[in-house]
């Protein structure tokens, strides 16, 4: 069963698979309502698809300005980066770039990686991967760092959204990848998610297993919980 911790960290115990069956408030076992949780994967296929095609319909020369304000905001968010490893990720169907902002993570005394997908059903793992260093095709193409590239914990995860909410819950490609490698982590990891301010929406409809982002960085600046006073 996955809890959070009593010290507060917000770290998570014991491996991932029973997360759709517990409490998020009080990590008590409970059965989500199959119709409920099967009308929400429906919703959010199809609110997938919308937000998805609205950021391919955006010009490439607003995306690039989109993503150079996005990571402006991030860097600034990150702070200090020296000694840490920062994982970001391949861009995928129009989203944020963030190429420059890696490069000047490792000038900057950082470490940069990917996360690599290992199997359906499988947690990601991170290996250590700075622009310019070698990749080879990954799940669906995306590039990833070689098999001779190390394997790392990262300090910092960025993970990109199809759509976010105003409690930092992320919207994702639903393969569920992302969740359930923060749940399986030793240590939790500050998360941040990026998008364009067009992937607001008023909810994703959080169930059990989904577990919030520390932040949502846009091209308006950081947005959700951790950017409240």
């Amino acid at each position: 069963m996955t809890t959070r911790r009593s010290d507060g960290t917000g770290e998570y115990a014991s491996p991932p698979c029973f997360a759709h069956e517990v409490d998020p408030a009080d990590g008590a076992a409970h059965v989500v309502d199959p119709r409920q949780r099967a009308d929400v994967m429906r919703w959010r296929k199809i609110e997938r698809e919308r937000l998805i095609g609205a950021r391919l319909a955006t010009s490439s020369e607003d995306r690039r300005r989109w993503s150079r304000q996005i990571a402006t905001a991030l860097a600034e968010a990150i702070g200090d980066v020296s000694g840490l490893v920062v994982s970001a990720y391949a861009p995928f169907r129009g989203e944020p770039v963030l190429r420059d902002m890696m490069k000047s993570i490792v000038a900057r005394g950082g470490r940069t990686a990917l996360p690599v997908v290992l199997a359906r059903g499988k947690p990601l793992f991170f290996r250590v991967w700075a622009p310019g260093d070698p990749t080879e095709p990954g799940v669906w193409g995306i590039p990833v760092p070689t098999e001779r590239a190390e394997v790392v914990l990262p300090d910092v995860v960025i993970a990109p959204v199809v759509g976010f909410d105003p409690a930092c819950f992320r919207l994702g490609y639903g393969g569920g990848f992302f969740d359930r490698t923060l749940a399986s982590l030793a240590r939790r990891p500050r998360v941040f998610g990026v998008g364009y301010a067009q992937a607001a929406i008023r909810t994703i409809y959080p169930q059990p297993h989904d577990i919030p982002m520390d932040a949502i960085v846009t091209e308006h600046g950081v947005v959700g919980p951790s950017a409240a006073p």
